[in-house]
């Protein structure tokens, strides 16, 4: 392993867990209330590896062949005798409705159920999969929201939302966990407003129906992460500013 590479990715993770912790402070919680989520997808396994060894324990891919390379990468290396601890991938992308196969099974958790149509598809795939006893259990995912209704991004809008959670309730193949949204570029106050206005929506769903379990907000990337925990994110998907060393840490 680039023992540099990993230098240079531990002092990053402390850095990144400083700021964090500061921002969690804000609202009264604690690293140990947020899942960090280094998305690994523009790099390769070697780096995945090194980023296990500093302490990532859970990481993001948003195309489904690329989960399944650094998951069999991984495995291959410990079939080889490295000692490397078992972690987390989650599906953080736009899911097709013919890559669900690829998915189910192998990721955690999937943030980017954009509409009822794919969660139907998913539900009925992993529902069968339950049936065959290829999968233990309903398949844990994410809503995404447009909450600030760009659009050139995908997801249910508000009232979708509202609309779509008593039948998403009845879908046996799919466990419906929390809220994914992403905020628009380059603007602060709109992040904010995204991110209130995501964890309001959960709020909301939660008292309307309480049967429901939607503690998972995932929300906040590299440029944003720290207002996102400020405003109730429980999962940051954090990319460039993890892997690329010359990502500004302000």
């Amino acid at each position: 392993m680039d023992i540099s590479l990993q230098d240079q990715l531990r002092r990053r993770r402390e850095e990144i867990l400083f700021r964090m912790d500061t921002a969690l402070s804000k609202s009264g919680r604690t690293l140990a209330d947020v899942e960090l989520i280094a998305v690994s997808k523009t790099v390769d396994v070697e780096y995945v590896q090194a980023a296990i060894a500093v302490g990532y324990r859970a990481f993001g891919e948003n195309r489904p062949q690329e989960l399944a390379r650094k998951i069999d990468g991984l495995e291959q290396m410990r079939a080889a005798g490295a000692d490397i601890p078992r972690v987390r991938f989650d599906m953080i992308g736009n899911l097709q409705t013919n890559k669900i196969n690829a998915v189910l099974g192998r990721a955690d958790l999937i943030h980017s159920i954009s509409s009822l149509h794919l969660a139907e598809a998913v539900a009925s795939r992993a529902s069968r999969r339950i049936e065959d006893g290829l999968l233990d259990a309903a398949q844990p995912v994410l809503l995404e929201v447009n909450v600030s209704g760009e659009e050139t991004k995908s997801g249910f809008s508000v009232d979708e939302v509202r609309q779509a959670i008593p039948h998403l309730q009845t879908l046996y193949g799919i466990r419906v966990c929390g809220l994914m949204t992403m905020a628009p570029r380059g603007d602060k106050k709109v992040a904010r407003a995204t991110f209130a206005g995501l964890r309001e929506l959960r709020d909301e769903l939660s008292a309307e129906y309480p049967d429901l379990s939607l503690d998972e907000l995932s929300c906040g990337m590299s440029e944003d992460f720290e207002i996102a925990l400020e405003e109730g994110s429980t999962i940051v998907r954090l990319g460039r500013v993890v892997f690329d060393p010359a990502f500004a840490v302000e």
